[in-house]
């Protein structure tokens, strides 16, 4: 069962104040994940800022249209420096998300450090191998450019 691990970094040419408040915030999840992926929040905490502890519910649709629920828990946050969501129920076996955030010249670093584990263990390597992985791939890639739209980069 092999954990595998995906690296995002993305420069944004804007305040940390503001890409924090940003990305902090739940309910602009919807707004910075494919449509494809039919995403909702599901929890009615969605409008919130974010804390350690937070329990967010979605419905999505990660491969082949099939809708899923997935709970994550926000388990640390610094405010303007990092916060880290965790899979408590979902589509992989493990799934710990490291969001980072970093005043830099000319506006923020975001980086991020996706740590997953597929499920079904020699099954889901061949899976992730095959389509997993180029699929959280599209869906930062979607993140890059929708982030870019909102804080003005052409």
């Amino acid at each position: 069962m092999a954990v595998c691990q995906l690296k995002i970094s993305q420069k944004i040419p804007a305040p940390l104040e503001q890409v924090w408040d940003f990305i902090a915030s739940p309910k602009n999840l919807k707004i910075i994940t494919p449509p494809s992926m039919g995403f909702d929040i599901t929890s009615n905490n969605g409008n919130d800022k974010m804390y350690e502890g937070m329990i967010i519910r979605y419905k999505v649709s990660p491969v082949f249209g099939i809708k899923t629920t997935w709970v994550t828990e926000i388990t640390h946050i610094k405010p303007f420096q990092y916060f880290v969501d965790e899979q408590r129920v979902g589509p992989y076996n493990l799934w710990h998300h490291e969001h980072f955030v970093e005043k830099v010249e000319g506006g923020t670093m975001m980086k991020d450090i996706v740590t997953y584990q597929p499920p079904l263990g020699f099954l889901g390597s061949m899976a992730n191998a095959m389509f997993i992985k180029r699929k959280l791939d599209e869906i930062f890639d979607f993140r890059t450019e929708a982030l870019n739209r909102i804080f003005g980069i052409k």
